[in-house]
């Protein structure tokens, strides 16, 4: 369907309204009517017979060519000691042709293994093949002897990098040709249309709009991207006057330039995460505490810098200690913003993102992949942490996301995660941290709540009112519309 184009969507029910069908009109990308018996005169109908339709969902939060490499890598998801990564990694390489490429797996968590992860328990069983493995956060490297050498880190003790020193080799091992991982990330958009994904704010940790650019232009047009920029590109992104909202020129409005990121702390799973109160085990160790990335002299400085360009500014807090810095310095500066993640929000602070305006993007997935470890390092401190219920409460705006690749793609995995705090049978974790559907859904959408005429026609068909559906992570999606024409249909 291109400009000039219309549809009737015949026997809708929408989401969140009365359950009586109702007939949709679409035209010029644009819902122009709704109600029962909306006349579409010769325009072309496709009857809904009574499914469910709401507006198109968000992911606020993707890492989107990592979510595309991860899809291609041996999954560690499911390991519980490093003896089984190993074995699994021997087990991928035997079945192999034999390379000398790499092997990268994905999804490993050590925090609660029994043994400790290290170069010696993968070079065991003489495998000369480099071998890196990232972890389900993204925060930390393992690598076997050989992938040390080939990194220039021959003589690193554990082979365990983490934070900046894993990022650093991530971005290495990550490296194909910009045609291979534009054909990934085209796999990756039409699999998130599938699940009736209209949009996602990518903060890809290198600038990625320009790259954005060029995938439309090829004729990549499942999703609409919000492009996030970090400090070390922020002077070239401010010198070409690109503002948070701006359209992209020659993407047909679907790329837009997304948020200022800037990260404050680590991550739970690599007790790096900054907090007021020590991890346990750790003692007057100088990083007991986690570790404080950014001080609030100089973030404050980077948030002043990116305001007054007209970038919105997106804080990565996952601590209880970052989440009090980056509150106290988007207050200093008055710049509004969100900040990424609010893992673990100190009992007087939840009132201060709704006071201020400060969104909190979360991602409820994590709270279900963590709920061990938070309940082992954050004892004592879980009723606040991942806490969606205290931050509705206060006021604040909640949005939703996966931060793919450490959650997959996948909003209603999100939403099931906020609404039930349960998984895989578990008893639920925290429910009064629990938010209701409606609220989930809204917070997923990426602005609007509800259909309504005079909105973009970017829509998503359920063949269940996901409202009151009985399982959210496997409700069936029938059709996604992106501008008025179809990225997903299975309705013929």
């Amino acid at each position: 369907m291109s400009g000039g184009d219309g549809i009737l969507l015949r026997s809708a029910r929408l989401v969140g309204g009365s359950g009586v069908p109702v007939d949709v009109l679409v035209q010029d990308g644009v819902i122009t009517s709704v109600g029962e018996g909306t006349g579409g005169g010769a325009t072309p109908a496709v009857d809904l017979d009574g499914r469910w339709i709401a507006p198109g969902l968000w992911d606020s939060h993707v890492h989107m060519d990592q979510w595309a490499l991860v899809r291609q890598r041996l999954d560690l998801s499911s390991v519980t000691s490093a003896a089984e990564a190993a074995s699994l990694v021997r087990e991928r390489l035997r079945t192999t042709p034999s390379t000398r490429q790499p092997l990268i797996g994905y999804g490993f968590q050590d925090a609660l293994w029994p043994d400790a992860p290290s170069r010696e328990v993968l070079d065991a069983g003489g495998v000369d093949v480099p071998v890196v493995l990232v972890s389900k956060d993204l925060h930390t490297l393992w690598l076997n002897s050989s992938a040390l050498a080939e990194h220039g880190r021959a003589d690193h003790p554990t082979g365990l990098l983490r934070e900046d020193e894993a990022f650093d080799v991530s971005a290495r091992v990550g490296a194909v040709s910009e045609e291979q991982l534009d054909a990934w990330v085209a796999e990756a958009a039409a699999a998130a249309a599938a699940r009736g994904v209209v949009g996602i704010v990518d903060l890809e940790m290198t600038f990625s709009v320009d790259r954005w650019a060029r995938r439309v232009a090829a004729g990549s047009r499942d999703l609409r991207v919000r492009a996030g920029v970090y400090p070390r590109d922020l002077d070239a992104v401010i010198a070409r006057g690109l503002r948070t909202g701006d359209i992209i020129d020659g993407t047909g409005g679907l790329v837009a330039m997304g948020p200022f990121k800037i990260i404050t702390d680590g991550s739970l799973n690599t007790r790096t995460a900054y907090c007021h109160d020590p991890y346990p085990g750790r003692g007057a160790a100088a990083d007991s505490h986690g570790m404080s990335t950014v001080g609030r002299e100089e973030l404050v400085g980077y948030l002043r810098r990116a305001s007054s360009a007209g970038l919105v500014p997106a804080v990565h807090a996952i601590g209880d200690a970052a989440n009090a810095l980056a509150l106290d310095a988007l207050e200093e500066v008055g710049c509004g913003g969100s900040i990424e993640h609010a893992q673990l929000v100190g009992a007087g602070d939840f009132e201060r993102f709704g006071q201020l305006g400060i969104i909190a993007s979360v991602q409820p997935e994590h709270a279900m992949d963590d709920r061990d470890v938070a309940d082992r390092y954050w004892a004592g401190r879980t009723d606040r942490a991942f806490a969606l219920g205290s931050l509705v409460a206060s006021g604040a705006e909640i949005r939703l996301g996966s931060d793919a690749p450490v959650a997959p793609l996948d909003p209603w995995i999100s939403m099931a995660a906020a609404v039930s705090r349960a998984r895989d049978g578990r008893v639920p974790w925290h429910v009064e941290q629990r938010v209701l559907a409606s609220v989930a859904l809204a917070s997923s959408t990426g602005g609007p709540a509800t259909v309504a005429a005079g909105a973009v026609a970017d829509l998503v068909v359920t063949e269940t009112d996901p409202l009151t559906a009985d399982d959210l992570r496997r409700l069936e999606v029938s059709a996604t519309m992106l501008g008025g024409r179809w990225t997903h249909q299975t309705l013929d």
